[in-house]
C-alpha cells in the first residue's frame, strides 16, 4: 500500500506539474473577486481569489486491503464535494467534506468484501500560485464495510481518518478542476461472518470539479 501511494501521490505531483505549465495561468490576471471579496483579506485586487463558499463533483478509482483477511477490494467511486475556503495573500485555508457512492470489491476464497459508501470531513491548507493551488488535507473518514461469508451478509459503519494532497487549477473565476489522492483508513470492528475485527485502509485517486459561489 506504501508503495502504492507514493506512486499515487507522484501522479498528482505531475499532473499538478502540467496545470502550472497551462496557458491558463497567464490569463489569471484578468480574473476578478467577483462576490467573493468579502472572504479575503491582504489579497491583491487583481489576484485570482480562492475564497468563499463552493460546491462540486468528483469521479475516481479506490484500491485497498481488508485487515486480517486477503481481500483486496478496488474499484470506481464518485460522488459530491462542498467547502468554504479563507484567503490570506498566497494562504489559503479552509473545511471540505465529501460523500462517495463506491463500487470497491473483492472476493477471497469464500469471503467477499465490499465499500459501498464512504465519505470524509477535512480541513485544507494550501499554497497558491495566481490560479493554482497545492494543499494537504486531513480529518475524519467514515463508511460501510459489507462482508458476505456463505450466505451469511453483515454490514459494519465504521469511522476512520484520512490524509491527501491535492493540486486545483482555477479555469474561471468561479470554475475550478482538481486532482486529489486520499488514504483512508476505516477502522476494524468485529464480524460475525469472518470471525475476526476486519476494517478497510485504501487509496483513492480523483477528479474533481468546483464551482465557487
Amino acid at each position: 500500500m506504501c508503495r502504492i501511494a507514493m506512486t499515487a501521490m507522484a501522479a498528482v505531483a505531475a499532473v499538478a506539474a502540467g496545470l502550472l505549465a497551462a496557458p491558463y495561468s497567464a490569463q489569471a490576471a484578468d480574473f476578478s473577486y467577483g462576490s467573493r471579496a468579502p472572504y479575503t483579506v491582504n489579497q491583491p485586487l487583481n489576484a485570482y481569489s480562492w475564497a468563499g463558499p463552493y460546491l462540486g463533483g468528483n469521479l475516481g478509482y479506490g484500491w485497498g486491503d481488508i485487515h486480517n483477511n486477503a481481500a483486496k477490494p478496488s474499484g470506481l467511486n464518485g460522488g459530491i464535494q462542498g467547502g468554504y475556503n479563507w484567503q490570506s495573500g498566497a494562504l489559503v485555508y479552509g473545511l471540505e467534506g465529501d460523500l462517495q457512492l463506491s463500487g470497491a470489491e473483492d472476493t477471497f476464497a469464500q469471503y467477499k468484501f465490499s465499500n459501498p459508501w464512504f465519505g470524509t470531513v477535512r480541513g485544507r491548507i494550501g499554497y497558491t500560485f495566481s490560479n493554482v493551488m497545492f494543499y494537504g488535507t486531513g480529518g475524519l473518514a467514515f463508511g460501510e464495510l459489507k462482508g458476505q461469508f456463505a450466505g451469511w451478509s453483515e454490514s459494519h459503519t465504521n469511522a476512520g481518518w484520512t490524509v491527501g494532497v491535492g493540486a486545483e487549477f482555477g479555469l474561471t473565476s468561479n470554475w475550478s478542476a482538481k486532482v486529489e489522492y486520499l488514504y483512508v483508513d476505516l477502522n476494524n470492528s468485529y464480524f460475525s461472518s469472518t470471525g475476526a475485527s476486519n476494517g478497510y485502509q485504501f487509496g483513492v485517486v480523483r477528479l474533481g470539479v468546483n464551482y465557487h459561489f
